[in-house]
C-alpha cells in the first residue's frame, strides 16, 4: 500500500516535489479555485498558515478546474490572483484533477483514506483533508467547513 510520503507533486512553477519533504508536519490539503463561491476561504486558509506554520502546519493548495470551470487560469494567473487578492503565501501546486480517470495520485490516496458523506468522490472545490505528522488522514472536511471552524482540530494535531 502506498503511503503519503511515497507520492510526488509539482509546485505551481512546475518543480517536482516529494511529499516526504513534509514528513513530521501537519498538512491541510485543499483543492482550491479562484472563481468559486468558496474562494474567500483563501483568507482563512492563509490565517491558519500564518498562525500555525511555526508549530509545523503546512497548508497546501491544489488548484482544480473540475467544478464549474472555476479555475480556468494558468499557473501565472493563479499565482497572481492568490497573491494580489488574498496575499496567499502558503504553498500552491500545479492544477490537478481530483475525480475521474485522471485523478492525481495524491487525491486518489486521500479519498481512499477518508471518504466523504456521499462516497469517496470530491464534491466541490475547497474540500479539505487534515493529515497528521505521521502521514495519516485525521479528518476530511466539506467545502462548506470554514477554515476557522477546523482550527481546533489543527491545534490538536500540532500538540
Amino acid at each position: 500500500m502506498t503511503t503519503l510520503y511515497e507520492l510526488t507533486v509539482r509546485t505551481l512553477d512546475g518543480t517536482e516535489q516529494s511529499l516526504s519533504d513534509y514528513r513530521g508536519k501537519v498538512l491541510l490539503i485543499v483543492n482550491v479555485a479562484s472563481k468559486c463561491g468558496f474562494t474567500p476561504q483563501y483568507e482563512g486558509l492563509e490565517a491558519l498558515w500564518r498562525a500555525h506554520r511555526e508549530e509545523g502546519l503546512v497548508v497546501m493548495g491544489f488548484p482544480c478546474d473540475q467544478f464549474g470551470h472555476q479555475e480556468p487560469g494558468d499557473a501565472d494567473e493563479i499565482r497572481n490572483f492568490c497573491s494580489l487578492s488574498y496575499e496567499v503565501s502558503f504553498p500552491l501546486f500545479e492544477k490537478i484533477e481530483v475525480n475521474g480517470a485522471h485523478t492525481h495520485p495524491l487525491y486518489a490516496w486521500l479519498k481512499q483514506q477518508k471518504s466523504g458523506l456521499l462516497g469517496s468522490g470530491i464534491k466541490w472545490n475547497f474540500t479539505k483533508f487534515l493529515v497528521s505528522r505521521d502521514g495519516k488522514v485525521i479528518k476530511r472536511y466539506a467545502p462548506t467547513d470554514k477554515p476557522a471552524a477546523i482550527e481546533k482540530d489543527i491545534v490538536a494535531a500540532l500538540a
